[in-house]
C-alpha cells in the first residue's frame, strides 16, 4: 500500500514538473516571438522614418541654397559707381551722416576719415566699410547706407522710339523689354523685327545681337528679353518707305508750296468782284 501511494506520488510530482517545464518553455517562446514581431514592426518603421528624412533634407538642402543665393543676388543687386549720389546716415551721430556725391574717382569725401572709396561696394558692403572707419570715433555705430540717385550705369536706346536718348539702371542688368517701353515704345516708322542690340567689349569694339522687337512685344517670345548691361545701345531702325519718305520730303515739299502758291493766285485774278450801282432817286 506504502509503495503504491509512494509510486502514485512520483508519478504525480513528475507530471508537475514537466507540466512546469513545458510551461516555461511555452512562455521562452512566446517572449521570442513577440520580440522577433516587435523587430519586424519596427524595421519597417525605421526604414520608412529614414526614408521621410532623407526627403526632408533632399528639399531642405535646395531651398538653402536656393535662398542663399536670392540673398547673394539681393546684396549684389546695384554697386556704386561715379556719379551716384548716396546718404550715409549714423544713429547718434550727426558729425558723420550726410549726402555724398561720388566723384569721377568712385570716391566720397567723408569727414574725419578723408576719402573712401566707394566703386564696386554694395549698401550692405559700404554700411560695413563705414562702421570699421568711424569705429575710432564712436561706440558701436549704426550705419545705414541709401542710395538718393543711380547714375554710374547707363545704357543708351536710339532710333525709331518715342524718346530716344540716355537712361540710368538702377540694378547690374536691365531686360530689352523694359528698356523700350522706358524709351516710349517703338515709333510706326520702326523695323521692330531688325533691331540691334550693340554691347562694347572691355577693348572697346563692338559686339552686335539682333533683337526681334516685334517678336518680343507683341509675341511674347521671352527668348528675345536679352539683359543689357551699363554701356549698351539698343537702335531700333527705320523701315525702307520712311526712309524714302525723309528723302523725298525735302525735294516735294517745296514744289508743293509752290503749286499751292500759284494756284491761290490764279484763283485771285480770275475772281469776279461785284459791284452795286447806286440808285437814282426818281422824279416826283
Amino acid at each position: 500500500m506504502v509503495k503504491k501511494f509512494s509510486f502514485c506520488l512520483v508519478l504525480i510530482i513528475s507530471f508537475l514538473h514537466i507540466s512546469w517545464v513545458s510551461a516555461q518553455e511555452t512562455v521562452k517562446k512566446s517572449q521570442e516571438t513577440v520580440v522577433v514581431t516587435e523587430a519586424t514592426v519596427q524595421a519597417p518603421a525605421q526604414q520608412a522614418s529614414e526614408v521621410v528624412q532623407a526627403q526632408v533634407q533632399e528639399q531642405l538642402v535646395p531651398a538653402a541654397t536656393e535662398a542663399k543665393a536670392v540673398k547673394t543676388n539681393e546684396e549684389v543687386i546695384y554697386t556704386l559707381g561715379p556719379d551716384d549720389i548716396i546718404e550715409i546716415t549714423v544713429q547718434r551721430h550727426q558729425e558723420f551722416s550726410g549726402v555724398f556725391p561720388v566723384n569721377l574717382e568712385g570716391k566720397i569725401q567723408y569727414e574725419y576719415v578723408g576719402d573712401v572709396d566707394v566703386t564696386g561696394l554694395t549698401k550692405k558692403e559700404l554700411e560695413a566699410k563705414i562702421r570699421q572707419l568711424i569705429s575710432t570715433y564712436a561706440v558701436n555705430p549704426e550705419v545705414n547706407v541709401t542710395i538718393l540717385e543711380y547714375r554710374s550705369k547707363v545704357y543708351y536706346v536710339l532710333g525709331e522710339v518715342g524718346r530716344p536718348g540716355k537712361y540710368y539702371m538702377r540694378s547690374e542688368s536691365m531686360p530689352v523689354r523694359e528698356a523700350i517701353v522706358e524709351a516710349g515704345l517703338p515709333t510706326l516708322a520702326s523695323a521692330t523685327r531688325k533691331c540691334r542690340l550693340i554691347t562694347p567689349d572691355k577693348k572697346g569694339n563692338p559686339k552686335t545681337k539682333y533683337v526681334n522687337l516685334y517678336s518680343l512685344l507683341y509675341g511674347g517670345n521671352l527668348k528675345q528679353n536679352i539683359d543689357m548691361h551699363p554701356g549698351d545701345v539698343l537702335y531700333v531702325p527705320s523701315t525702307i518707305m520712311a526712309k524714302v519718305t525723309r528723302i523725298i520730303n525735302p525735294v516735294t515739299e517745296p514744289l508743293t508750296a509752290a503749286a499751292g502758291g500759284a494756284a491761290a493766285a490764279t484763283t485771285g485774278t480770275g475772281a469776279v468782284t461785284a459791284v452795286r450801282t447806286p440808285t437814282r432817286p426818281r422824279a416826283q
